[in-house]
């Protein structure tokens, strides 16, 4: 086979494959921290199955233990409140804690995974974590 219809039948298929990725609302704010679980205010996340808020983001963030070495971190600004009116960030459903609440709106969202549980296009600004398997977890976009 001709090796110029090969090239063209790779990219052809290549950008036939990509779908447009639409812009999250949730601005990305550039941040880079580390905290120590240990100290009183992030104490909670020494327990699997606990989270904990954490500054940083666009409107604060939320730290979630999923295992004893993986945690998740989620932006608080809901993506259906892109210029932030809601006076309350999301929060933890006190009936479900895997749940977040936006107060001003019906949408949902799992803290587990960041992903909309209803009436939500986009999931949770997510940021990405490294635990250092003792005490101190890096939180960073």
């Amino acid at each position: 086979m001709n090796i110029r219809f090969i090239l063209f039948f790779a990219l052809t298929l290549l950008f036939t494959s990509c779908k447009k990725n639409k812009i999250h609302p949730v601005p990305s704010i550039a941040f880079d921290i580390t905290i120590d679980i240990n100290l009183p205010s992030y104490n909670a996340l020494i327990s699997v199955g606990s989270w904990a808020y954490v500054n940083g983001g666009s409107r604060g963030i939320i730290v979630y233990r999923r295992s004893i070495d993986e945690y998740v971190a989620f932006d608080r600004h809901s993506p259906s409140d892109p210029d932030a009116l809601c006076p309350e960030p999301l929060y933890p459903d006190p009936d479900n804690f895997l749940s977040l609440i936006d107060s001003c709106s019906t949408m949902r969202y799992s803290l587990y995974d960041g992903s909309p549980i209803q009436d939500s296009e986009y999931g949770l600004r997510q940021y990405q974590t490294t635990y250092n398997g003792s005490n101190l977890l890096r939180i960073y976009n």
